[in-house]
């Protein structure tokens, strides 16, 4: 794999056709290692002798916010550098000279800024329903299995399994049991496809990572923020919403809350932040398990917007559906104020149509002109109407952000309530798997607590 990858990065000096293979722009270790393992097969078993480049669909800038993906491909010992990021190659460019064939893995629809590229794909390998309206006109392979590399696992061992070496099965072997949790049947992600190549991998190469270790080691990397910078941090699963002219990010923080708070320069990074991406707000909540393994939740608002924070934290603290159960935590940080969260089941997923009203009924209200610092006190009666009018207008669910968000939140195919293919694969986020941690440490809680009595 990695002398092929050599090769690919020299193919792109050359001024030839090329036949790109591309992920989906959240590049997940299940499409990182499926675009490089297809591209791999159809390098080797191309009678032509053409090359297959593999793209990963994100600036070089943004691999480490994948932390799983940068431990495997450390595990594995394939360098980053000789990797081939959307930022450095034009595909554009290529198509518009008629230099370009494209072949999508682990997604078929393109964003619209990559609308005029759908003339060049030639072929689609996907694991997730078919988007109809959307689906290109060429020949289309899609199972709803658990994992797009099993699908690329399927390809190669039916097409050419001597092409298989060591390096690309242990890619494949790891992705599928990461995406598949563990292939745990509890769960309900794995299919009869996704065990089959997993065992079809494991004989073939006796001496693969014992399954429960690999899936701790990626599962343990998922989370881990050490080493990133503090805006890093704020992007590696980060959601906007947006009103009247006003932007919220809301983040997922996998650390205590008193380790950020304390990291240097912090106030400097969140305006640094703030100001570069033009949000007048930022909700961190925090994420982690403490030592008896039970889920722990704190809240950091950070604005200079005085009015804005005063509703912002009114909206949260006043909360019944649902409550958040929120004690203050004292911090000498100006323009930010911290919670502990005692309502640990309250996830963003729930906090964001919370936010989203309230944000659309104050600023109805009050007309606080976006971009610039409030420095007029809110009465507590006008707060006080405003919090009552966005009580009632609270939505139960979340409609799109009015533009798409600046990074794509990093998925996380992992743990879910019910069999995904029910509804088609979940688009799964970090947070979202913490949420099912914490349903089942609660869980696991009470049925001890239960039998002791």
């Amino acid at each position: 794999m990695e002398d092929y990858l050599q090769g690919c990065r020299a193919a792109l000096q050359e001024s030839r056709h090329l036949h790109v293979v591309l992920g989906n722009e959240a590049c997940d270790l299940d499409s990182m290692v499926s675009a490089l393992a297809l591209a791999f097969y159809l390098t080797k078993t191309n009678e032509a002798e053409e090359v297959f480049i593999p793209v990963l669909n994100i600036k070089r800038s943004e691999l480490p916010l994948r932390g799983d993906n940068v431990f495997f491909l450390q595990k594995i010992q394939i360098p980053e550098t000789i990797l081939i990021f959307r930022d450095e190659i034009d595909l554009h460019a290529l198509h518009q000279a008629g230099q370009l064939t494209l072949i999508l893995v682990d997604h078929h629809v393109l964003p619209k800024s990559d609308a005029a590229l759908e003339e060049a794909i030639v072929e689609v390998l996907d694991h997730r329903p078919i988007e109809q309206k959307h689906c290109p006109l060429c020949h289309v392979s899609v199972e709803l299995v658990g994992s797009c590399a099993t699908l690329v696992a399927e390809r190669i061992l039916q097409g050419a399994p001597e092409i298989l070496d060591r390096q690309t099965a242990a890619l494949l072997h790891g992705t599928i049991i990461l995406d598949c949790v563990n292939m745990d049947i509890k769960i309900g992600k794995a299919t009869p496809k996704d065990n089959e190549y997993v065992e079809k991998l494991e004989a073939l190469f006796p001496d693969l990572p014992k399954r429960n270790d690999i899936f701790d080691s990626l599962q343990k990397a998922k989370f881990d923020v050490s080493g990133l910078t503090t805006e890093q941090i704020l992007r590696k699963d980060q959601k906007t919403i947006h009103r009247q002219g006003t932007k919220v990010a809301i983040s997922a923080v996998y650390m205590d809350l008193e380790a950020f708070l304390q990291r240097p320069n912090l106030l400097a990074d969140l305006g640094a932040f703030c100001q570069a991406h033009s949000y007048d707000a930022l909700v961190a909540m925090t994420i982690f398990f403490n030592t008896h393994n039970e889920p722990v939740r704190q809240l950091a608002i950070f604005c200079p917007h005085v009015a804005l924070r005063m509703m912002i934290c009114e909206v949260l603290e006043r909360s019944h559906s649902p409550p958040l159960k929120l004690t203050l935590v004292p911090n000498t940080h100006p323009n930010l104020q911290a919670y502990l969260q005692g309502n640990t089941q309250v996830s963003r997923k729930k906090l964001l149509p919370l936010l989203q009203e309230a944000l659309s009924t104050y600023f109805d209200s009050t007309k606080i002109p976006s971009g610039q610092p409030e420095t007029v006190g809110v009465s507590r009666e006008q707060v006080d109407k405003d919090l009552d009018r966005a009580g009632h207008a609270l939505i139960s669910g979340l409609s799109q952000d009015e533009e798409d968000p600046p990074l794509p939140p990093t998925p996380m195919n992992s743990l879910v309530d019910e069999c995904p293919l029910d509804q088609g694969l979940p688009k799964l986020s970090a947070e979202a798997v913490f949420e099912k941690c914490s349903q089942i440490s609660l869980s696991q809680s009470t049925t001890a607590s239960l039998s002791n009595k």
